[in-house]
């Protein structure tokens, strides 16, 4: 698996793999946990088996380098579906996948990510999850797409953090917000990335 380390800081590492393509889904198996496995099969289309599986090896990963740990995490949920990992709640983590790129982001304190391929500018899907100043922004952008989807990726990874999923307000979310963003645009291989702690 073809794998990036970037560190954010002491304490937030990210791990991105951007060759969703050339992942091999089959090599993936035997190194998921029963529980991550079978959630990858249950995706009916190969993409989704690749990108569930990738974001796994990618909290591996992270955990064999930053911490030592090399036995297969198992997962339990937060009441919004956050995932932690069964006794190490003191490792903070999060992924997110799309056609391009799995992104895992680990830390000491709560983290969230989120990375999105590159979408077509939608005047309706703008206005219904911008707010007026975010749709100035987008409007008058030399790259409209980018701009929707950069801050598209800084609301997700915001809701990430707090484990509470996309809420009726999306336009507001980014209002007030004291935590630090790293956002990465990559045109040239259809993603963007943000993330929060």
């Amino acid at each position: 698996m073809q794998s990036i380390r970037l560190q954010q800081s002491d304490q937030n590492m990210i791990y991105l793999n951007d060759d969703i393509a050339g992942f091999d889904f089959e090599a993936s198996l035997p190194l998921l946990s029963e529980q991550r496995r079978e959630q990858a099969l249950k995706f009916k289309y190969e993409q989704g088996r690749k990108t569930c599986s990738a974001v796994y090896l990618l909290l591996c990963e992270g955990l064999r380098q930053e911490y030592g740990i090399t036995d297969k995490p198992v997962f339990e949920y937060g009441e919004h579906g956050k995932p932690a990992i069964v006794g190490l709640p003191h490792i903070h983590f999060n992924f997110s996948h799309c056609r391009e790129a799995a992104i895992c982001a680990l830390s000491n304190i709560p983290v969230g990510v989120d990375v999105e391929s590159i979408r077509e500018y939608k005047e309706d899907l703008v206005r219904y999850t911008m707010n007026d100043k975010e749709v100035d922004e987008i409007v008058h952008s030399p790259h409209p797409d980018l701009t929707f989807t950069r801050l598209w990726t800084m609301k997700e990874a915001v809701l990430k953090l707090s484990g509470e999923g996309i809420r009726d307000d999306i336009k507001n979310v980014l209002r007030d917000i004291p935590n630090h963003f790293t956002t990465v645009v990559n045109q040239r291989r259809g993603y963007v990335y943000s993330v929060v702690y």
